[in-house]
């Protein structure tokens, strides 16, 4: 299995934020059916979303929970030549009280227009637990991919005080991350979320995730990554990762 396949997975995951659910239609049986939802990754690197319990895809779900949720790369030229991921999963419905809190500390950084919606039309977290991922990486590159899930060593307390920290105290530092990688500047960014590679940032309804040049296990080293990008004049370089 290959290590860079699995990053470049991870990472295209982590940039996007919406694909497309494909269930098993309860309507139509025999024909698969798809729809557009957003997402975010939850604690365990797996694919989160929020949706309504008179859906379709919800409806098809309850009957089948065999699904999966295909991610390209956003405003792409061609479609073809550049990377997309498909994830085959089964659906879990989030029920215990606390991974529903979990959930929707996360979430509601993420997609903060959905706390409304949430509680007022009974909308449901689901998480969607890999099986197989089926990655291509453009002409040529095509890998099934069984192990692209990371952990995030932050989620939880940890993060939520970080990401309230920087968000309090350091909008020059975020602002100027956002200058170094050419980001939209449209509208003031919030970082949203930490993980072991990098960091999101919402600017207006968009979200996007920024890579650290080394992996982060500690909030020490987060810092110090932190600290290092803000007195940078160019973007860090990612280290690669051994085939």
């Amino acid at each position: 299995m290959s290590a860079k396949a699995s990053r470049q997975a991870r990472e295209l995951l982590l940039e996007e934020y919406r694909g497309v659910l494909s269930t098993h239609s309860k309507s139509m049986p025999g024909f698969p059916f798809g729809s557009v939802v957003p997402y975010c990754l939850d604690d365990h690197g797996r694919p989160l979303i929020l949706i309504s319990r008179i859906a379709q895809h919800t409806h098809n779900l309850l009957l089948d929970d065999k699904c999966s949720l295909l991610v390209g790369e956003r405003e792409a030229p061609d479609v073809q030549a550049v990377g997309r991921v498909t994830v085959m999963a089964h659906a879990v419905k989030v029920t215990d009280e606390a991974a529903i809190e979990a959930a929707a500390q996360r979430y509601y950084r993420y997609f903060p227009e959905s706390a409304s919606y949430h509680s007022a039309h009974d909308f449901d977290f689901w998480v969607l637990a890999p099986v197989r991922y089926r990655f291509i990486g453009g002409f040529g590159a095509i890998h099934w991919l069984d192990d692209v899930t990371l952990a995030n060593p932050f989620a939880g307390a940890a993060e939520t005080s970080m990401v309230e920290h920087m968000n309090e105290d350091h909008t020059k530092a975020i602002s100027h991350y956002v200058q170094l990688a050419g980001l939209p500047s449209h509208e003031p960014a919030t970082l949203v979320g930490i993980d072991s590679e990098g960091m999101h940032l919402r600017i207006g309804h968009g979200l996007h995730w920024l890579g650290f040049a080394e992996p982060c296990n500690t909030p020490t080293q987060v810092r110090q990554a932190l600290v290092q990008m803000a007195h940078a004049e160019k973007w860090p370089t990612v280290e690669p990762v051994e085939a």
